[in-house]
């Protein structure tokens, strides 16, 4: 009998260690997708100690509502205030930066754990190309209702719903996409499965699938993403309402036909250069690809800012009217 003890008690100690795993894996995926009170964020993998990472492994991250802290007028420019209604019936806050003879109107969809705000660099930018900016916050962040998001699978429906409130604007012109990592991959959902018609789509480090960027999470924090990455994404994906394994911006890809531009870091370990060149294998239009070497997941702009504006600029005189002399 004792054999068969021993055999008991290895399976209980199994079954007690999954339970365990499952349950940290639900703790770490909803502190991922349902923002805590204003406070501190959990710092990145590369500034953590061993025993940061550790508690880090057992409570999940800390991530706060994203806040807007500033305004277009902090960057020199007048905006309109505007609110519509997105994902899950939530009202949507967006800021419309008007250009007098604009080429048209590219609007701009932020990150995972920020506002809109943090593309008030990109919207002065644009501005200055010639364009109308209009800034949106997503469901959960910002100046929108909500308090959570799905890492850009219900905010392809935000993107959807803004495009086309962008079209309703006076004096909209032709409308541009921009996303920055999950809003970019929103982008390439919303796209694809709302069936828009964009005049172009400018992409900055979409992850080419959700359990993709989540394993190489856990990579960068020296931890085996097997099997601790599968079960984030799957109870993610219960949380949120959808199969988080059958989240794939690629597949969106391959469904769009539109001039698109996508920007990638050379040295980004979340969205490797390799993910980059997946997706625009798959994209059917017109395509182009501007990697930065030296630059991780960061924003391009800030730290490569003469190459980003000729890489953007050059894109869209190609597929835009050029902007007249002044």
């Amino acid at each position: 009998m004792r054999p068969f003890t021993g055999m008991k008690r290895i399976g209980a100690a199994l079954l007690m260690g999954l339970a365990a795993l499952n349950v940290a894996a639900y703790r770490h995926a909803r502190a991922f997708t349902h923002f805590a009170s204003p406070g501190h964020r959990t710092q990145p993998p590369q500034l953590l100690s061993v025993d940061q990472k550790i508690q880090v492994l057992v409570s999940g991250v800390r991530v706060p509502r994203p806040e807007n802290l500033r305004t277009p007028r902090d960057v020199g420019l007048a905006y309109e205030r505007h609110v519509f209604t997105g994902a899950r019936a939530v009202p949507l806050e967006a800021w419309l930066v008007p250009r007098a003879e604009a080429r048209g109107t590219v609007v701009l969809f932020h990150a995972h754990a920020a506002s809109k705000d943090s593309q008030l660099r990109e919207a002065k930018v644009f501005h200055g190309m010639g364009f109308n900016a209009f800034l949106v916050d997503f469901y959960g962040s910002g100046g929108s209702g909500g308090n959570g998001t799905s890492i850009g699978f219900h905010e392809a429906t935000d993107v959807a719903k803004a495009y086309e409130y962008a079209l309703s604007l006076s004096g909209s012109g032709p409308i541009v996409l921009y996303g920055a990592s999950m809003g970019a991959a929103a982008v390439l959902k919303g796209v694809a499965d709302h069936t828009l018609h964009p005049a172009a789509l400018v992409l900055e480090c979409p992850f080419d699938s959700l359990i993709g960027t989540v394993r190489h999470r856990f990579t960068t924090m020296g931890v085996p993403s097997f099997p601790l990455a599968d079960i984030l994404v799957f109870w993610g994906g219960v949380q949120e309402g959808f199969n988080g394994f059958r989240y794939r911006p690629a597949e969106s890809a391959s469904r769009i036909d539109r001039p698109t531009l996508l920007l990638n870091g050379e040295d980004d370990e979340w969205v490797r250069p390799e993910e980059a060149r997946s997706i625009l294998d798959r994209l059917r239009g017109p395509k182009a690809i501007t990697f930065f070497p030296g630059v991780g997941h960061d924003s391009y702009l800030r730290r490569r800012p003469e190459a980003w504006k000729a890489a953007v600029s050059g894109f869209l005189d190609e597929f835009l009217r050029a902007p007249a002399a002044r």
